[in-house]
């Protein structure tokens, strides 16, 4: 009990605490809006079939890609969210170039009933810099 009157061990026990909680602030925030890193948008598309979905308009989406993803652009996505898979169990992984889009774009996904929605963090840029593949006019680079 002596411990615990201590003020140099309360300091102690205190700084302990925030720095901890500190440490884990970025972790709890990320999981909360569901924002994957590359590696983990990989493992979802190969392990658990998410439907990528990306959000950028078409020009860019020629210009490179990720394989297998459908494009529909942000204006567009409200009419078009049905389409976006079949099975609404499945995991669905948004894209855009930075990732700021597909935040917003999260919560019209998740309002159309789809369970799983997750956003790539970074974007396509950390998708390209994480040395991932790329479609780009029928080619993979």
């Amino acid at each position: 009990m002596k411990f615990f009157t201590d003020y140099t061990n309360l300091v102690l026990i205190a700084v302990l605490l925030i720095s901890g909680g500190l440490l884990l602030w970025p972790t709890l925030m990320r999981r909360g809006r569901g924002a994957v890193s590359p590696a983990d948008a990989v493992l979802l598309i190969n392990r658990r079939n998410a439907s990528v979905v990306d959000l950028r308009p078409a020009a860019e989406y020629t210009q490179g890609h990720i394989p297998a993803a459908k494009n529909f652009g942000l204006a567009e996505l409200q009419a078009k969210v049905g389409q976006i898979a079949k099975n609404k169990s499945n995991p669905v992984l948004l894209v855009c170039q930075t990732g700021q889009q597909s935040q917003k774009a999260s919560q019209i996904v998740s309002d159309a009933g789809y369970a799983e929605v997750h956003v790539l963090q970074g974007g396509l840029d950390a998708w390209q810099k994480a040395g991932m593949p790329v479609v780009k006019q029928g080619a993979v680079k």
